[in-house]
């Protein structure tokens, strides 16, 4: 096929019982689905054996995270698109021809997402990825429809396709040229962020990243790790300081990373503060960890590209946020774009 829908999938058996009939049905005709098992336990792949044994199951021997898990799975899969596809989203009828006709139309397009709003708050943008992906000066990501914990309702304000900084991987269109060409994502992250590693080096290597809005699905978020997680603030900590040292220029590095210590003593004052002794805890595990692999981050670099990205908000979205009270993306002053 053309198109490889491609599910990740690890313990996700409820998930895939609630979602996958829709993915096979609004799917029939444009693209193959196939499920990649990261050694589940709770039944999945017996289950997708008996219900959907004309599904591709794609078995891996242990759970080697969401970067490992899709590095693999895609080495098997022959296709000129690849949409990964987190397990827990309801896709919706015609989801994938118009992103499809979109990266057709413009070979520089090398990923692409649809519009992302939340399954149980249907009207509201949802928070990994909502109308597309940006990133202020200093690495914080934020969305159009979503900043920091504020999430907008959906009311038509970004129904325009648009060049973003980031396409969520919770539903990526990427293709396979490119996706090879870079060596797919990082499998140091092991889980979360990666997608924005992998899309800042598809931008310093000249493609472009783009939204959809023809297209909508519905994310449930928190399938693997909840929001409020330890080792999910380990993780975004520790792979966001990861994809600054890898793709930022070198002008602005070490000033960037002077500038997150201070804000992210911040962060672990604040969780401090409010009684969450793991996350803090995390916070410095993070620091800890960021250090000891920053030799290897630093041979990562030398491999790469460090240009000036577009689509940057060249200021700090914490400060607009929690000085400026700004809390809709068109509330950001245009004159701070990049």
């Amino acid at each position: 096929m053309k198109v490889s829908v491609v599910i990740l999938n690890w313990n996700g058996r409820d998930f895939l019982e609630k979602f996958l009939p829709a993915v096979v049905a609004h799917s029939e005709g444009c693209a193959e689905v196939v499920v990649a098992d990261n050694a589940s336990r709770d039944g999945s792949i017996e289950f997708l054996k008996d219900r959907y044994p004309q599904i591709r199951l794609i078995e891996h021997p242990e759970n080697g995270g969401f970067s490992k898990g899709y590095n693999d799975a895609l080495r098997q899969v022959d296709a000129e698109y690849y949409v990964l596809l987190n397990s827990d989203v309801e896709v919706t009828e015609n989801w994938i021809v118009p992103i499809i006709e979109m990266m057709d139309a413009d070979p520089s397009i090398a990923a692409c997402q649809p519009k992302i709003r939340s399954f149980h708050e249907r009207s509201k943008f949802e928070y990994a990825g909502a109308a597309g992906g940006f990133i202020d000066a200093y690495g914080y990501p934020f969305c159009r429809g979503r900043i920091f914990d504020v999430l907008e309702d959906d009311q038509g304000q970004y129904d325009d396709a648009c060049e973003v900084f980031w396409a969520t991987g919770a539903c990526l269109f990427v293709r396979a040229e490119a996706y090879h060409a870079l060596g797919g994502l990082d499998e140091d992250f092991f889980a979360h962020m990666e997608e924005i590693d992998f899309c800042w080096r598809l931008k310093n290597s000249g493609y472009k990243i783009m939204y959809c809005p023809d297209s909508t699905v519905f994310h449930v978020g928190g399938g693997s790790l909840p929001k409020e997680s330890p080792r999910k603030t380990y993780l975004n900590f520790r792979n966001n300081l990861s994809l600054l040292v890898k793709n930022l220029p070198a002008k602005r590095l070490g000033w960037v990373l002077f500038v997150r210590y201070l804000l992210d003593m911040f962060a672990w004052l604040n969780f401090l503060v409010k009684g969450r002794r793991g996350d803090a805890a995390a916070v410095w595990s993070a620091y800890s960890h960021f250090l000891r692999s920053l030799p290897r981050n630093m041979r990562k670099r030398r491999a790469l590209q460090q240009p000036d990205a577009e689509q940057v908000l060249w200021g700090s979205i914490v400060f607009e946020h929690f000085a400026r009270g700004v809390m809709v993306f068109s509330e950001l002053k245009k004159s701070k774009w990049h």
